[in-house]
């Protein structure tokens, strides 16, 4: 969905793969042609391994300042405020509404390019 978009996508197994990705990245530290900081994370909050939640946590303790967006099947208010609280900056849940998640990424990928 997201490639049909004209999204560039980098796909992880885990919370710690992501978490390595991403500081990898905002370092210039990656071995492919794309050394440079993600425009933003889709944050899957129920990983194996550190969930999206810790990984999060993580990243933001590591002076991660991109955009993160929370991807959750879980749509309670409790919910909404655990991902906040984790440091992400927005909040979409399964099943996904194609047009409002594109218009999500698009609005919080602008944001954090600058």
């Amino acid at each position: 969905m997201l490639k049909k978009a004209g999204a560039e996508l980098t796909v992880v197994e885990n919370g710690k793969l992501a978490m390595d990705a991403a500081l990898a990245a905002m370092h210039g530290r990656r071995d492919d042609d794309l050394a440079h900081p993600f425009d933003l994370i889709l944050m899957d909050m129920q990983m194996p391994v550190m969930d999206g939640y810790e990984t999060t946590r993580r990243l933001r303790a590591a002076n991660y300042r991109r955009p993160i967006i929370a991807l959750t099947a879980h749509a309670m208010a409790g919910d909404l405020n655990k991902c906040l609280n984790a440091g992400c900056d927005a909040y979409a849940t399964k099943p996904i509404d194609r047009r409002e998640l594109i218009d999500l990424i698009a609005g919080l990928a602008y944001i954090g390019a600058k």
